[in-house]
């Protein structure tokens, strides 16, 4: 049997053969280095910040060249390195440094933010859980809580006879309402597939808030604690302008007296600064325990 002709084509010629076919060039990019990833991220948090700053500044010092007798960025800079230099000095009962000050109004704020968690994130619950609650206490809370921080330092004043305990009282009445509302806020959009589970099991109200509402509410509850802190951290300064004693608001009623005003910008700095650091905190053990996120 004679074997099939062989047909030449064309990729069969010598030519075809030796020819290349060019194979474009694929730009592969470099995956940059993490430290440089990171640095370009942080300079791009830092730069928008510094110049925010500096805008402050440049306004700052305008302001006290058009001002008489307001202190300008530098002589402030100056009065604080005296201040910070010794800031827990102790002269006498009216005579303290900044330091003692602050640790004070942290100390108030401490008594008045505690009683007004233990006291709002419980009631919380039972109004998100409750509907006989809810109603009961609903217009309570709409009617108290638009009442000025201010007006309730008075009544203090008439329940303790005293200054100490009347601080307190208000930061407890004007910070309780956020951790209220938003309990009750997290426990009313807790899936009800979640609570007709606990129904079918026959679990006990203890176990349903213990093992399911607290755990899904947790976000929400932090979040309430966390506007209720800058609450508390706003009206301790005023309440203690009015009542006196050792205190970062006494201080600068104090310092208002004798003219010092940049004393007074630099208990502004540091007000800020103490509640950006409260409000910080709270923010990163909100993000830690949110269950949605992880």
């Amino acid at each position: 049997m004679n074997p099939a002709p062989h047909i030449v084509t064309e990729t069969d010629t010598p030519a075809a053969r030796a020819a290349v076919i060019p194979i474009p060039a694929v730009n592969v990019r470099r995956r940059a280095p993490r430290w440089r990833t990171r640095l370009n991220e942080a300079l791009q948090r830092l730069i928008p910040a510094l110049l925010g700053l500096l805008l402050l500044g440049v306004a700052w010092q305008l302001a006290a060249l058009h001002s008489k007798g307001f202190p300008g960025p530098l002589s402030t800079l100056d009065s604080a390195l005296t201040l910070f230099a010794d800031p827990f000095y102790n002269d006498g009962p009216n005579d303290r440094g900044i330091g003692w000050n602050v640790l004070a109004s942290l100390g108030r704020v401490a008594v008045g933010f505690g009683l007004a968690a233990l006291v709002g994130i419980p009631l919380g619950f039972l109004i998100g859980r409750f509907v006989f609650v809810a109603r009961m206490f609903n217009p309570l809370i709409a009617l108290l809580r638009p009442v000025s921080p201010l007006a309730w330092l008075p009544i203090g004043l008439l329940l303790f006879q005293k200054a100490e305990p009347a601080s307190s009282w208000t930061i407890f009445i004007c910070s309780i309402w956020p951790m209220v509302i938003n309990t009750a806020e997290g426990v009313k959009r807790v899936p009800q597939d979640y609570l007709n589970v606990a129904r079918v099991l026959r679990l006990s109200e203890w176990t349903v808030m213990r093992r399911i509402l607290f755990p899904a509410v947790l976000p929400a509850v932090l979040t309430g604690v966390r506007l209720s802190v800058g609450i508390a951290w706003l009206v301790i300064v005023a309440a203690e302008m009015l009542t006196g004693g050792l205190g970062i608001g006494f201080w600068i009623w104090n310092e208002w007296n004798n003219l010092n005003v940049e004393n007074i910008l630099i208990a502004i700095v540091i007000i800020g600064v103490v509640g950006l650091a409260l409000e910080q905190a709270l923010m990163l053990l909100a993000r830690r325990v949110n269950w949605q996120d992880n």
